[in-house]
């Protein structure tokens, strides 16, 4: 039996940034799925001669049977410009450019013409310049999809020892996270996080490390309360469920060899408690994925990197990670 060709739609992003680039470069690649790349095609072609890339170009045909990309071609999903865009000048014109993208990729994805969604990486501060409140990817796909609650992963590393490490809470304050750290929102959070190793990564019974807010775990409530009072009940309360949950752990610990060589992934409690690490381990070839959707979102692990658009010196690794996990992740979902 062949193996079912996923389709999976990338957005090209901020236009001012690298996301056009990578987008050009990637289909110097051949996959085993169909990638569609949503953009305006004359962006994506003049980024190409900027590179002098041997690329040709197709207009996207939704009602065609899926076929794997071959290198040196380029599908896409036309999407015109507001304004015309230069490499590293944002222009608040395109705004509404940037998230048509995102909206017509969910769109395809909640309807199932796609299998997956990869996007390039958008500037949040133009945007809200434009008059849009937008605090990021995650928050606004999780608006579109009208999904209550999302959660964080990264995942990066060897590909036979990859790590995946979601968080509790994202961008506060480190002076906010302990209140942030409430039973209720993290027993939702190990929830999503263990459903969609289940779903999405294809783990029958994950095993999930959870590592403590406090250092040394707390050390029995002599440095903090929140692993007595907080973490640990709600841990003992799923286990009774039977999910594999181990901890909580000291951060400090938590990530040595003996301890990740059987896990399937850690849940930190902050953000940079968790992430440090696995950027050591894969940075500028980590994946961010956002668990809880009912699409597959994956995304690179950089920003627009304005000064590097239309320039000879952009790495794609993230993107090729992204789009290789989105691939998994989209044939998991159909076996």
């Amino acid at each position: 039996m062949n193996q079912y060709i996923p389709r999976i739609v990338i957005t090209s992003g901020e236009p001012a940034g690298i996301g056009p680039d990578i987008c050009v470069l990637i289909a110097q690649q051949s996959f085993d799925a169909e990638l569609v790349v949503i953009g305006d095609i004359s962006l994506l072609k003049a980024r190409a001669q900027m590179r002098r890339l041997d690329l040709s170009f197709t207009d996207y045909q939704p009602t065609a049977t899926h076929a794997a990309s071959t290198a040196g071609n380029l599908q896409v999903l036309d999407t015109p410009l507001s304004k015309a865009s230069f490499p590293g000048k944002l222009d608040i014109n395109n705004s509404e450019y940037v998230l048509s993208l995102l909206n017509r990729a969910t769109d395809g994805c909640c309807n199932g013409e796609f299998d997956a969604m990869v996007t390039a990486p958008v500037h949040k501060g133009i945007i809200n310049e434009a008059g849009i409140a937008f605090s990021g990817h995650t928050e606004y796909l999780a608006e579109l999809t009208n999904t209550k609650q999302v959660v964080m992963m990264l995942v990066g590393g060897q590909e036979d020892r990859s790590m995946r490490v979601a968080l509790a809470t994202t961008h506060l304050a480190l002076k906010d996270v302990p209140a942030a750290i409430q039973a209720d929102s993290l027993e939702k959070t190990i929830r999503i996080l263990h459903a969609d190793l289940v779903t999405k990564f294809g783990f029958s019974n994950p095993r999930i490390l959870v590592a403590g807010l406090n250092p040394h775990a707390g050390e029995d409530g002599y440095l903090g309360r929140e692993e007595i009072d907080i973490i640990n009940p709600t841990l003992h309360k799923l286990r009774q469920e039977g999910m594999m949950l181990i901890g909580a752990l000291p951060a400090d610990t938590l990530f040595a060899k003996h301890h990740l060589i059987s896990a399937d992934a850690v849940l930190a409690m902050y953000h940079d408690q968790g992430l440090p690490v696995l950027k050591h381990a894969s940075f500028g070839q980590g994946v961010n994925v956002t668990l809880g959707l009912p699409i597959t979102r994956t995304s690179v692990d950089h920003g627009t990197a304005l000064d590097l658009a239309g320039s000879g010196n952009i790495e794609i690794g993230s993107m090729l990670a992204a789009v290789q996990l989105a691939i998994t992740l989209a044939r998991h979902q159909t076996t």
